[in-house]
């Protein structure tokens, strides 16, 4: 039997502390690694983060038991820097030096991916979250007929974010000319790709998409492409863009006279924060939502409801509620569930755990094998949504469309953007 890293450690450390005390190695401590972007581009995915943890750290201040034993639970929350590169580096510190006995990652390809990647490398389990399934499956050259042995994924796909984008603009009368924003990286290939992403079924649809092709994150100038919608008459916008490519894009679509009916993005129109950036611009867009203090959810950890999350969010952070609380909050919910059933604190005992999981969140209920299209993933609902100007915050989103996920109440309807 050939030992990889990690188990030569573990035997290591179990020979060091035999003699008369062979339970030293069984800890008294267990930690959980968490990584997500915490500076960079992608920042405002991580942004709920260190005040979920701290949530966490009150949930779990009396330890949790584990194969029958109590013990402390120590979070150690590392920064990806929106960079594939730190994301794999920080994940291996995590395994190796902080020796975690689990990982969860969140928010988009560029930093779940290659810290799944780490955690299969190093047979450590991972939960993962915040990525489309096709662009963390696929992306990571995932085999269908086999799937992966120690990463699992919640989150929804791409032929929900479709479903919803198209329901939406069918309620809005239009030339059905759709103009596409996919740059050239994880999510932006997937959403792009002919036979996994738009193309395909919006061709089904009856819609003609206008594709100018790749570009890098972080262009300066979308000449190119608004010219080759304003040149076919596009009136329906949408993409998967940074928030600061969507600030851009919008400014200058409106200084060089793009007028589209429907603006629907996905990832850059997520956030309060970057919705209030772009002032008036703001009012009118569309994009996916996968958690809303109306989701008719609760947390299997605090008992909270949505509402009541985003709530405590906004009084504890003075900000306003943001998508990626609730996935954050469900991380450690399967986490606290799964470690709460695993036999023991080891790699192999914690992912039995994790694949075995059946669980009510606050994101919907989360379920490998049967609830997902393989066994590592685990779908969640999704629906359409709208900003416009608010009466308690500048912009506020409100839930428009909802044909995917009928038990998550709409507020109103897709309007056009303003004239």
């Amino acid at each position: 039997m050939t030992l990889n890293r990690r188990q030569f450690t573990q035997a290591a450390a179990a020979l060091a502390a035999g003699g008369a005390t062979p339970l030293v190695f069984a800890a008294d401590t267990l930690k959980i690694g968490y990584v997500s972007p915490q500076t960079g581009p992608l920042a405002p995915f991580g942004e709920a983060d260190k005040w979920v943890i701290d949530q966490m750290k009150t949930a779990f201040k009396d330890g949790i038991a584990v194969g029958g034993k109590k013990v402390a639970v120590q979070i150690v929350l590392k920064d990806s820097q929106s960079n594939p590169n730190r994301a794999g580096e920080v994940a291996n510190d995590l395994i190796l030096k902080e020796k975690v006995a689990l990982v969860l990652t969140a928010g988009t390809p560029e930093t779940a991916n290659p810290v799944s990647d780490a955690c299969e490398l190093n047979e450590l389990p991972c939960i993962s979250s915040v990525v489309p399934w096709q662009p963390w499956f696929f992306g990571r050259k995932g085999d269908p007929a086999k799937g992966f042995n120690w990463t699992y994924h919640l989150f929804w796909g791409l032929e929900d974010v479709i479903a919803n984008f198209t329901s939406g603009w069918k309620t809005v009368p239009t030339n059905k000319k759709v103009g596409g924003l996919f740059p050239n990286d994880g999510d932006g290939n997937a959403w792009g790709d002919k036979e996994l992403g738009f193309p395909k079924p919006l061709s089904q649809m009856g819609f003609t998409l206008v594709d100018p092709g790749r570009f890098q994150n972080g262009t300066q100038d979308f000449s190119a492409q608004i010219a080759a919608f304003k040149k076919d008459g596009v009136e329906i916008v949408t993409g998967v863009v940074i928030p600061p490519d969507a600030k851009t894009f919008l400014t200058q679509a409106r200084q060089q006279g793009l007028r589209p009916k429907i603006i629907t993005l996905g990832k850059a129109l997520l956030f309060p924060g970057a919705i209030d950036a772009l002032g008036d611009l703001g009012d009118g867009l569309s994009t996916e939502v996968w958690w809303s203090p109306s989701h008719p959810f609760t947390s299997s950890l605090t008992k909270q409801s949505a509402k009541s999350l985003a709530e405590a969010y906004e009084a504890g952070a003075k900000k306003q509620w943001t998508q990626p609380i609730g996935f954050a909050h469900a991380l450690f919910e399967v986490a606290a569930d799964a470690l709460s059933r695993a036999k023991s604190q080891q790699a192999a005992d914690v992912r039995d755990a994790v694949a075995a999981t059946s669980l009510a969140t606050v994101v919907g209920p989360v379920k490998w094998g049967g609830q997902g299209p393989f066994r590592n993933v685990s779908k969640t609902p999704l629906v359409l949504g709208q900003w416009g100007k608010g009466k308690k915050y500048k912009h506020e989103l409100t839930i428009v469309n909802n044909e995917a996920a009928p038990n998550i109440p709409v507020g109103g309807a897709l309007r056009p953007m303003p004239a």
